[in-house]
């Protein structure tokens, strides 16, 4: 799990199960999932199986900001353990291209370093 993302105890848990999940939902305008794009800010795991996720898209006039967060709870779902699924945007802090990780970064044909 990316060292840029909070997690509970529980979801810490879980978290090959999660990256495994987010990796399959794609921005569809830029062709890359969530996870690698760095839109994951945060994730809780309740001990009711109610899994709460925070994230942010690369813009706030977003194409996809309607269908993205419910792919997302769709695949949370999928996962042993997580019985309901909530999806929080958010725009603070704002997105910047230096959350895309460096696989993500390769796979768009950005300079892998990031700026660092």
């Amino acid at each position: 799990m990316r060292d840029d993302i909070k997690l509970n105890p529980a979801a810490q848990a879980i978290s090959e199960q999660l990256v495994e999940k987010l990796e399959k939902v794609y921005d569809p305008e830029i062709e890359l999932d969530v996870y690698n794009l760095g839109l994951i800010y945060e994730i809780n795991l309740d001990e009711q199986g109610h899994c709460h996720l925070v994230m942010t898209m690369t813009d706030t006039n977003c194409g996809c900001a309607d269908t993205l967060p419910i792919d997302v709870a769709d695949q949370l779902k999928q996962i042993d353990g997580i019985e309901t699924a909530s999806v929080e945007v958010t725009y603070s802090p704002v997105w910047k291209m230096t959350r895309i990780s460096r696989l993500g970064r390769i796979a768009l044909g950005i300079s892998p370093r990031g700026g660092k």
